[in-house]
C-alpha cells in the first residue's frame, strides 16, 4: 500500500490533527499561512458562507478555524491540501 492509500484511508478529522500538529510541531509557518488563507474559500465550499464571511472580516476567526475544525466540514473541504501535505512529508 502506497503513502497515498494509507492517508486517503483516515478520516479528514485526522487528516487535519495530523497536517496541523505536523506543522506545528517543525514550525511550518508557511503551510500554516496557506492553510489559513485558504479557510475562507473552503466554508464557502462547505455550504458555510456566513462563517466565510465572518472569517474574511476577523482574523482570529481563520486563525482559530485553522487549528480546530468543530463540525468536520472544513476538514472535508481541505481534505486534499492535508493529503498533499502529508504526502510530502512523510515524518509527520
Amino acid at each position: 500500500m502506497s503513502r497515498r492509500d494509507e492517508l486517503d484511508a483516515l478520516s479528514s478529522q485526522e487528516l487535519h490533527d495530523r497536517a496541523v500538529g505536523r506543522a506545528k510541531k517543525h514550525l511550518d509557518v508557511k503551510f500554516l499561512w496557506n492553510l489559513m488563507r485558504m479557510v475562507p474559500a473552503a466554508e464557502a465550499g462547505a455550504g458555510q458562507a456566513d462563517q466565510a464571511d465572518y472569517d474574511v472580516a476577523h482574523w482570529s476567526g481563520q486563525v482559530a478555524d485553522t487549528f480546530r475544525d468543530d463540525d468536520g466540514r472544513l476538514s472535508d473541504a481541505l481534505r486534499p491540501v492535508y493529503l498533499d501535505y502529508l504526502e510530502q512529508h512523510p515524518d509527520g
